[in-house]
């Protein structure tokens, strides 16, 4: 056993512990940032964290680690093994927990180290484990190395820290899984390394719904949102300032080797994931020629023609192109729809969507509407929705001139129908994975069309957020009109809206006459009168 690292964990831990309870005792503020909080509240038995790098997420989970290990089992407690990719990782956790054991004022044994031998493919070998004991409640944390056999004969929470350089990542989430059988928990936090690792795939999966974790991102902007530079120059006696805190962010950026490696650690952006976020064979695949789009574009003069002029040359285009497809959806199943809006310029699309009865959802056609007025938007929306059957939602497009349309359709058919969609990076970071996963399962089939294609491979990465970046506009196939990823935009909203609840209406029909009438009825009607 080494003395010194021993002797050295408690000076830095008293270190530590004194300059957090001095900035407690301060009044500087609390002791974790907002996203800290957040993960320490989050008591799901899995959970992810995606994260920019040196954030303090693994700093806030000793924290809590270490709160466990504290308590009886009675009261929720358990042991914790941190699985790191390093040595100086396993000794810098035990380091953190040393900390919150003397910030707690816990009853905790000295910081062991010890050798055991673990089992690989080449033989055994020898590895140098730390570890730190609770004797009062008979839990332990301790820090292993990251071979999948460590975990085996164990039971407590699982930490597996910077789980995308893992080499056998996907053995080591098998053997942590096994633990939750008898109610652990596991917590895998990494900053992102590629695309195609396994983690991205957790994350993106738990996000579609495919997995029960829960999964925080944490960018560095939201860090220094949360106050992560604040804390920075409280810890090194420096004074704050916003110039201080925007040169400090551009050198960490700038000292990245490059740009997609500032985006990897910094942003939640998997490298490599700049590119179209829908592969073009996928969509593909889940096109059918079937399905139409029914494009209407009028000029500046139609425009400035009367209202009732205008009203009935639409009333005409709708009964010519859109009720035929409209007579064509099934009755039985239900429906329901998205739109995404534009005035001039970028496009007005309403996506209808059908839910089969295997649960397939199925866009019949799509509407394409390019220097529409306003009244004509929502005489042509209107006229579609009414003939949707059972419809259960519909998502509109809010933003902006979208707002009228859609508060007039909301006012129309109810907000427990309708939803005024702000799209933000938020609703793309929860919806458009889902979204993506029915085209990776063959759960959605969509309008066969080339610029439905382009629109679709428009949605890319933007700092880990898939959406269509702002100013990202293309052309259509004549390379005259403007797209801006619509159909993309619409569809999504459409898939959204079909996962609402159909709603129930009960109603008790009124008699016939004859009915009203009898002597065991207990109806008081007219004896004369219209009926």
């Amino acid at each position: 056993m080494s003395d010194s690292f021993v002797a050295e964990v408690a000076k830095k831990a008293d270190e530590a512990a004194l300059a957090v309870n001095r900035a407690v005792h301060d009044h500087v503020g609390d002791v974790f940032l907002g996203y800290q909080k957040t993960w320490v509240a989050d008591n799901s038995q899995i959970k992810i964290g995606e994260k920019s790098r040196r954030v303090g997420l693994t700093w806030a989970e000793a924290a809590d680690n270490v709160l466990a290990a504290s308590l009886a089992k009675s009261e929720g407690g358990d042991s914790t093994y941190y699985i790191g990719t390093t040595k100086e990782m396993a000794q810098e956790f035990i380091e953190a927990c040393a900390m919150w054991v003397r910030v707690f004022d816990k009853v905790a044994g000295e910081v062991e180290e010890s050798i055991f031998l673990d089992e690989d493919e080449n033989g055994d070998k020898e590895i140098l484990t730390y570890t730190i004991r609770f004797p009062k409640s008979g839990f332990k944390i301790q820090a292993l190395s990251s071979s999948p056999s460590n975990l085996r004969g164990r039971q407590g929470r699982v930490v597996i820290d910077e789980a995308a350089f893992h080499d056998r990542l996907d053995e080591l989430i098998k053997a942590a899984i096994a633990l939750t059988m008898w109610g652990s928990k596991v917590r895998i936090i990494s900053t992102h390394n590629g695309v195609e690792n396994l983690f991205n795939s957790l994350v993106e999966e738990s996000r579609a719904g495919k997995r029960d974790y829960s999964v925080h991102r944490i960018t560095i902007e939201d860090a220094l949102n949360d106050g992560l530079y604040k804390r920075i120059c409280l810890i090194r006696g420096v004074e704050w300032s916003q110039e201080a805190e925007d040169k400090w962010l551009q050198t960490l950026i700038s000292s990245t080797a490059t740009v997609e490696d500032a985006k990897e650690e910094l942003y939640c952006e998997p490298k490599h994931g700049g590119g179209t976020y829908f592969a073009r064979w996928l969509v593909e695949s889940r096109m059918s020629k079937e399905f139409p789009v029914v494009r209407l574009q009028m000029d500046t003069a139609w425009n400035q023609a009367p209202e009732h002029i205008r009203q009935a040359d639409i009333d005409d285009w709708l009964e010519a192109h859109v009720k035929p497809l409209l007579s064509k959806l099934d009755p039985t199943l239900y429906h329901a729809f998205g739109e995404d809006f534009a005035r001039s310029g970028d496009l007005t699309i309403i996506a209808p969507m059908a839910i089969h009865k295997n649960l397939v959802r199925k866009a019949p056609f799509l509407v394409e509407l390019r220097n529409i007025p306003f009244v004509q938007q929502e005489q042509i929306l209107k006229y579609i929705v009414d003939r949707l059957p059972r419809l259960v939602g519909g998502k509109l497009d809010a933003r902006g001139n979208g707002q009228y349309l859609a508060e007039r359709a909301r006012e129309k058919y109810g907000s427990q129908v309708i939803e005024e969609v702000m799209l933000s990076q938020g609703w793309y970071l929860e919806n458009m994975p889902k979204f993506k996963s029915a085209f990776e399962s063959d759960d959605i089939v969509i309008p066969q069309d080339q610029e439905v294609l382009s629109d679709m491979q428009a949605v890319q990465y933007v700092k880990g957020v898939p959406k269509v970046p702002e100013g990202n506009t293309s052309k259509d196939k004549d390379k005259t009109k403007q797209r801006h990823g619509d159909a993309a935009i619409a569809l999504c909203l459409a898939y959204a809206a079909t996962f609402n609840t159909p709603s129930k209406f009960e109603f008790t029909a009124l008699p016939s006459r004859d009915e009203a009438n009898s002597k065991d009825s207990d109806w008081n009607l007219p004896q004369s009168g219209a009926w």
